[in-house]
């Protein structure tokens, strides 16, 4: 399975939230993102925040559409992420969305994998096309 690696910067801005105000325990951000690398383009999305009241658990999903080029293969793509923190255990699942994939990414899937070392974002993104 072909993989594409690189680095990326992303910017989180909290939004309003639909629910109570006063309940910090639930968020909603918009996500921004740059990458580098065998895939360059750019990311806007929203994440949705769920904390607890034990330290270092809660969870969050979120949604982004990507632009850009893939290995030279140009078009847009829509990444769906599932996040759980058990304690400070993470658990994190970052997959296409079906039939998300346009132009010269159309049937594009795969597992979209994130790493931060030292505050530094990259990504390892295991995919097939037809």
């Amino acid at each position: 399975m072909p993989h594409a690696t690189g680095t990326f910067e992303v910017k989180l801005v909290p939004l309003t939230s639909d629910g109570d105000p006063q309940d910090g325990a639930l968020g909603r951000m918009s996500l921004d993102k740059q990458f580098h690398g065998d895939l360059e383009g750019t990311s806007k999305g929203q994440m949705l925040t769920g904390g607890t009241s034990v330290k270092g658990s809660g969870v969050y999903v979120a949604i982004e559409k990507v632009s850009g080029t893939l290995h030279g293969r140009r078009g847009t793509f829509i990444l769906h992420h599932t996040g759980i923190m058990t304690r400070g255990v993470p658990q994190l699942a970052i997959s296409v969305a079906p039939d998300s994939g346009t132009d010269e990414l159309a049937g594009l899937s795969g597992r979209f994998d994130i790493k931060v070392d030292d505050g530094k974002h990259s990504y390892d993104f295991e995919y097939t096309l037809p």
